[in-house]
């Protein structure tokens, strides 16, 4: 405490010096010390010299120079050894300023009648370093005082304070809260102080991620200053206040077949590393780390599942539900009917929430549930019952229904006479599955027909074509054949040769020409009764014109009576 109360009446002095008007050097620590002798240089100067005072008054002389010889001596001063420079002027100058050199020096100006003398105040100042908090606590325990750090600022002049904040605010001595010493170190070889504040501190749960820093406020050439040390956050430990109890998992809902993770934590620090996991079913507590796995987990898993501290003290708990789907087709897999059969079929659906159904056949989604009173041919194929649960990502099933219609061979022939006349199409109309083969053969020669057109097998159904000009009259025969039965169709088809053709032409040329001379009879008749009733026109015709002229003269012979 004496060394806080030097430092300071060594400011008060430098203050009472000012207050007196003495010039003052500032100088910082390390650096050249200039100080001008302010002194008028007089008439029949002899020499100047430069001394300093002790704490006594004594006074020590360190520099002389000679106003005519222009020669400078420095006095054997062990502190000044080599330090010196004395200018034309007077103006002394001393290198590598230390805190020893912090004193009262005067300029001396002698002639023969005179000696004259001005004081100099010189001050010098040094920055301390930036403080640093060592020998932090590993952590810091609410409810609990104790050794947060210490504040240390090393080699300052003069001595410095430290002031604590945390999270920027000053932090004030509180009794049995916060605890502040501040210690003040001289080093005797070179006058530095180091500053030393320990701060004992009791948290509480809101300290944690709080900012502790300390400052220190020095004085330099310039006036007052400070430097803040780089902040500190510490672990504070607290108790366990609650519980609880997370679900971890990708999705949002669980199914069967997933895996659940359970954690339990405490909102203490540290963090609990033990708890008790209490699952549906279990009457006693499983002990475990702060998870709890279980792997493909079924519909009964479903239930309330509880975590506590290990002395049982607090508790948590949440509601798992494992969702689940089944399906079941009947008839599923490959099934082989007869065509014309009935064949039942059902998709039963039982899942924890509403599902949707629906069916697929050959890839293509249908409208309706298939149902079979009467199979036919295009009944066939692959029919996919499927069913998802739209709130569950990833919950689908389906099952699947080959169906397979078979029928014995059916055979329809038809015939058809061709445009041109000169041949004949006759087609073989099958049905059946699985498909049958087609031969077509000559009824008599036993002959086969290869060459023939078969149409697509499109639902059971196809049909096989052959084109023929027979010279004779001739039964063809379809044989349509698969693993069930053979089925034979047969059909007279008449001939239809060349001879036929000429026959048939010579026949329309006796047509044509029996054909003309009745039109030539008909017309000769015609004719003669046309000039036979012309013959007998004419006849009356001149009788009348008789009768005309005899009236005539009649007519003439009475006019002439008359007359």
């Amino acid at each position: 405490m004496g060394i806080q109360e030097n430092t300071e009446n060594c400011f008060l002095s430098f203050c009472f010096s000012l207050a007196l008007g003495l010039y003052t050097v500032n100088a910082v620590y390390g650096d050249t010390i200039t100080m001008p002798c302010r002194l008028e240089v007089p008439d029949g100067l002899m020499f100047g010299k430069w001394k300093y005072e002790m704490p006594n008054g004594s006074p020590v002389f360190i520099a002389f120079r000679s106003s005519t010889k222009k020669n400078v001596q420095y006095d054997d001063v062990p502190d000044y050894k080599d330090r010196l420079s004395l200018s034309e002027n007077y103006t002394l100058s001393i290198k590598n300023a230390r805190i020893s050199d912090e004193k009262r020096f005067v300029c001396m100006l002698v002639t023969e009648d005179d000696v004259s003398e001005e004081p100099t105040i010189v001050k010098v100042f040094k920055q301390p370093s930036q403080p640093e908090i060592l020998h932090q606590a590993d952590f810091l325990e609410t409810e609990k005082l104790q050794m947060l750090g210490e504040c240390v600022a090393r080699e300052s002049y003069p001595a410095g304070n430290v002031t604590w904040y945390k999270n920027g605010k000053v932090l004030q001595p509180v009794e049995e809260v916060v605890v502040i010493n501040l210690q003040k170190i001289v080093d005797k070889s070179t006058g530095l102080f180091t500053m030393t504040s320990s701060l004992q501190y009791m948290p509480t749960k809101e300290d944690a991620n709080a900012k502790f820093s300390c400052i220190v406020t020095y004085y330099g050439p310039s006036g007052q200053k400070t430097i803040q040390s780089e902040p500190v956050v510490f672990d504070v430990h607290y108790p366990t206040e609650k519980v609880t109890i997370q679900v971890l998992s990708q999705s949002s809902t669980i199914k069967e077949g997933d895996n659940i993770t359970l954690k339990c934590s405490g909102n203490g620090n540290p963090p609990p590393q033990e708890f008790l996991f209490y699952i549906p079913g279990e009457t006693e507590g499983i002990r475990s780390s702060d998870t709890y796995v279980m792997t493909d987990v079924r519909r009964n898993a479903t239930g309330e599942y509880k975590c506590s501290l290990t002395d049982k003290s607090m508790m948590d708990s949440t509601t798992i539900t494992v969702h689940y789907l089944d399906l079941q087709l009947t008839p599923s897999g490959e099934v082989t009917k007869q065509i014309g059969e009935a064949l039942p079929v059902s998709c039963t659906i039982s899942s924890s929430r509403n599902a949707t159904v629906f069916w697929i056949k050959d890839n293509t989604r249908m409208q309706t549930s298939p149902s079979f009173s009467s199979l036919q041919y295009q009944d066939a194929g692959n029919y996919i019952c499927e069913t998802t649960l739209q709130e569950v990502e990833g919950l689908k099933k389906r099952k699947t229904l080959k169906l397979i219609v078979e029928g014995k061979p059916q055979i329809k022939m038809t015939k058809k006479t061709n445009t041109n006349k000169m041949s004949k199409t006759i087609v073989c109309h099958v049905e059946g599955f699985p498909k049958p083969a087609v031969q077509w053969t000559v009824t008599g020669s036993g002959s086969i027909i290869n060459k023939t057109e078969e149409t697509k097998y499109v639902n059971g159904k196809f049909s096989s074509k052959i084109v023929i000009a027979p010279e004779e009259n001739v039964t063809l025969t379809c044989i349509a054949e698969n693993q069930l039965e053979r089925t034979v169709t047969s059909l007279n088809v008449s001939a239809n040769d060349n001879s036929e053709k000429v026959n048939d032409q010579a026949k329309l040329i006796v047509g044509i020409v029996v054909g003309l001379l009745l039109a030539a009879l008909v017309a000769g008749v015609v004719y003669w009764l046309y000039v036979k009733k012309s013959k007998t026109a004419s006849k009356h015709v001149d009788k009348d014109l008789g009768n005309i002229e005899e009236n005539k003269k009649l007519e003439e012979n009475n006019h002439k009576s008359e007359t």
